[in-house]
């Protein structure tokens, strides 16, 4: 197998796992707890690892929402708490998620090296929310450990995902519209939102460049036999998800 379709395969559990803690109910509770409304703690908690920045560079960072929305949501954000603060919160409920749905039986400590390695060893080269998130402290616990090492992962990916979506052609909001039209309004945009096609071949492009580009960044520093390792191991972490 080579690196990127290593990259491929492992493309569940990066993107897929650390998704969840964002949208989980007691993600949202927490926020409200602390004095978060609406989507602000999403936004100030995932940005504020930038540190007090303007809103246009995490705007320029989240990619797909739309400019207001995270303005709003951002200098919302700041009037509850410090940035850094909200950093810690965002990512402990990222480490929660994982003590509270990884069920027991995947060797997590190797899987948590496994990723450590690559996420240490990973090229932050256009991908800022990666390079931040990696700079804050890392759980002690097995499980909350490899959760908060994939959301890293996970915003490598992405960050490169956006840089081959906009290679391929796309605007922001075209790209949510073909992926998961359902997520616009979310995301803070308007109806009507534009008539797109599904089957974009364009799309197809983008994923296959973002898998090539993932490897190229994150994966070289791991043997082919660690690969392997890594790709089984993280189909058994899936089906451990409760």
């Amino acid at each position: 197998m080579s690196a990127t379709e290593t990259a491929a395969a492992i493309k569940p559990l990066v993107n897929g796992l650390p998704a969840n803690f964002m949208t989980d109910g007691p993600t949202y509770a927490k926020g409200a707890t602390l004095g978060f409304e609406g989507m602000s703690f999403y936004v100030g908690g995932r940005g504020a690892v930038l540190g007090d920045v303007d809103a246009d560079v995490v705007t320029a960072a989240f990619v797909y929402f739309e400019p207001e929305s995270v303005r709003s949501g951002w200098e919302l954000a700041g009037t509850v708490m410090s940035r850094e603060q909200a950093a810690s919160e965002f990512a402990e409920c990222c480490d929660q998620w994982g003590r509270d749905h990884l069920s027991d039986g995947p060797n997590y400590e190797r899987a948590a090296e496994l990723i450590g390695k690559v996420v240490n060893d990973a090229s932050p080269a256009g991908a800022p929310l990666f390079a931040a998130w990696r700079a804050l402290d890392e759980p002690d616990d097995e499980k909350a450990l490899v959760i908060h090492r994939l959301n890293g992962l996970r915003e490598l990916r992405g960050a490169l995902h956006a840089g081959a979506i906009i290679a391929a052609g796309f605007e922001p909001l075209e790209a949510v519209m073909v992926t998961t039209p359902y997520m616009a309004g979310i995301y803070g945009w308007p109806e009507p939102h534009p008539v797109v096609d599904a089957a974009d071949a364009r799309m197809v492009t983008a994923e296959a460049a973002t898998d090539a580009a993932f490897a190229r960044a994150a994966l070289g520093t791991l043997s082919d036999a660690e690969q392997a390792e890594l790709v089984a191991l993280s189909a058994e972490i899936l089906a451990a998800q409760v």
